[in-house]
């Protein structure tokens, strides 16, 4: 008999009539059932997606988040303002049923339950012929806003005026912006929206556009109200590219602004980051292709410029935020590349040299503008600038109380310029005659000479960061023992024909001892200095030589092991005896 074939039949028999019975027993279940699970695991899976922080508001017994505040240990700005600040030392609470970032930055732009007022408009035109839409609203405009004799803003008015530049795409009848407009004018402050070219219904006037890094026509527009309106105080609060704007301008000008004080809300801070963030996921894929078709609609209105300046097909065929960047901002604003685009147009690098009061607002769930961003080091080490982050808020939304009819940054960016204005750290500025824009050091993407492997595996462009703040370091040093005239010595002078290539850092030696007035009395510079620079670079980089030695000998092995064994072969039957190589 065969006892084998039996068993198997049994196993086979009894595993099928166990899926029987599972099947059988399944059936049993009511459809309901299923269809409350169904619900249940979509449910989770929304509050999962959606990133939902309500249950953990509930067992904070909704008492909110702390805000973080990243400052200078020795700033004035803090001890002398942001420490009088309550609400900045307070929490934020989400609103319970908008406790979602995506769900709170969809609602600003579709709903955003803004005031009702009107706006007064100026029409400015730039030297290059381009108009820029200056909507005002000043506390006479508004109830509640103090008592004037006039509404008309007289030369000789004290009021402060605070100038505010938008987000990409949005003018002054965004939600978020008349949230803002609205909390300043009531508090008696004169507000202004300086809109960038094309928007808030005025036409392109020239072949100028505006884009994430364009300074020039914050610059002009901050110096004809300062001239205008000489004894009145000038403070700015940029939002979203338009906080770029704002950090980039005040760190390219440094103490020669008239500003007082300044906010900046959501700014995107790295646009290099900012890219690839925005295309890595898909509920981030979402903000991009409806930031994509606003761009569209932008460039649909000037149609003429940028079929005459820009690729127009392929504007009509961008599916990305970067699409259109190639197709359109790259070649208006003559960028090499894209890259190229948000390297120099980033305002990460600018924040070390702004000098003027700055508050920065960001919220670590933005689902557009990301944490990974955010200068931290750069906000610390800078004693004008302080940085406020909560846990949540979504991107310019940050709606607080059960009605969400209030934005908690509004509120707390009122409550800093107020506090600012009454304290003895307003800045004044300080006119430096000849002094250009400031450039920041090169982004820490894809600029490095060199290749690095750092013990947790990763690999990263040295020459960037920390290896060219260590040289810098190392280079100012050596500086002040051999020139005692001069703060800074230009290198450019010290090469020979037939030296050796620079490497990275020795060009940005050039750039920026370019930046510093030369001084004739100052002595002749040694080579020294360059020496140990290069000789620090070579140390830093050693793993890195023999790790790319170890690569070449291991991948050409197989070829120059063949060859070495047959020459060694042909060489060794001349000299051992013939029958040592017979099989």
């Amino acid at each position: 008999m065969n006892w084998s074939a039996i068993v198997e039949s049994d196993s086979i028999s009894s595993s099928t009539n166990g899926y029987a019975l599972l099947l059988r027993a399944l059936s049993f279940i009511p459809l309901s059932h299923y269809l409350l699970a169904s619900l249940v695991a979509s449910l989770v899976f929304l509050y999962n997606f959606l990133e939902f922080h309500l249950f953990e508001d509930a067992l904070t017994a909704f008492r909110g988040s702390p805000i973080t505040l990243t400052y200078n240990s020795s700033a004035h700005i803090y001890n002398g303002v942001v420490s009088k600040c309550r609400i900045l030392h307070g929490r934020y609470l989400a609103t319970p049923w908008l406790s979602s970032p995506h769900i709170q930055t969809c609602f600003l732009n579709f709903f955003g339950r803004p005031p009702i007022f009107s706006y007064k408009r100026e029409l400015f035109t730039a030297a290059d012929g381009g108009t820029i839409a200056l909507d005002w609203l000043r506390s006479s405009d508004v109830p509640d806003g103090g008592f004037h004799i006039n509404n008309a803003t007289s030369d000789n008015d004290t009021t402060p005026i605070v100038v505010v530049i938008p987000g990409l795409t949005s003018d002054s009848t965004s939600a978020y912006l008349k949230h803002l407009a609205f909390s300043i004018a009531k508090s008696g402050w004169n507000v202004v929206v300086s809109n960038h070219r094309g928007l808030g219904g005025v036409s392109i006037t020239s072949d100028c556009f505006y884009n994430a890094g364009w300074t020039e026509d914050l610059r002009i527009i901050i110096n004809h109200l300062h001239n205008k309106y000489s004894k009145a105080p000038l403070f700015t609060v940029g939002t979203s590219i338009g906080a770029n704007v704002l950090v980039k301008y005040l760190g390219e000008d440094g103490d020669n602004v008239p500003v007082a004080g300044a906010v900046a809300i959501c700014s995107p801070w790295d646009l290099l980051i900012g890219d690839r963030f925005i295309r890595r996921r898909f509920v981030q894929k979402f903000y991009d292709r409806a930031l994509t078709i606003g761009l569209q609609g932008y460039a649909k209105l000037h149609e003429l410029h940028y079929s005459r300046l820009a690729n127009w097909e392929g504007i009509k065929k961008s599916r990305t935020i970067r699409d259109f960047d190639d197709h359109a901002t790259r070649l208006v604003g003559k960028f090499e590349t894209v890259d190229t685009y948000y390297r120099r147009c980033s305002s990460a690098g600018y924040v070390g040299n702004v000098s003027i009061p700055l508050l920065c607002v960001s919220a670590l769930d933005d689902p557009v503008c990301t944490r990974e961003a955010i200068p931290w080091d750069e906000c610390r080490t800078n004693k004008n600038v302080v940085l406020a982050t909560t846990k949540h808020g979504g991107h310019l939304a940050f709606f607080e109380g059960i009605t969400a009819t209030r934005l908690w940054w509004v509120r707390a960016t009122g409550e800093f310029l107020r506090v600012l204005h009454s304290s003895q750290y307003m800045h004044v500025q300080n006119k430096i005659m000849n002094s250009g824009p400031k450039s920041p050091l090169d982004s820490t993407i894809d600029q490095g000479p060199f290749v690095s492997v750092v013990e947790d595996g990763m690999v990263a462009a040295v020459g960037n960061e920390q290896t060219r703040d260590n040289l810098v370091e190392e280079f100012s040093k050596t500086q002040k023992s051999h020139c005692e005239n001069t703060d800074t010595v230009s290198v450019a002078d010290q090469d020979e024909p037939g030296s050796q290539p620079e490497s990275g850092f020795v060009s940005v030696i050039k750039e920026i001892s370019g930046q510093a007035t030369s001084i004739q009395d100052a002595k002749p510079p040694d080579t020294t200095p360059i020496k140990r620079c290069l000789d620090l670079l070579r140390r830093q980089n050693r793993f890195s030589i023999w790790l790319l030695a170890y690569i070449a000998i291991v991948t050409s092995w197989p070829l120059l092991g063949s060859a070495v064994r047959v020459l060694s072969r042909k060489k060794l039957r001349n000299v051992l005896p013939a029958a040592l190589f017979r099989k």
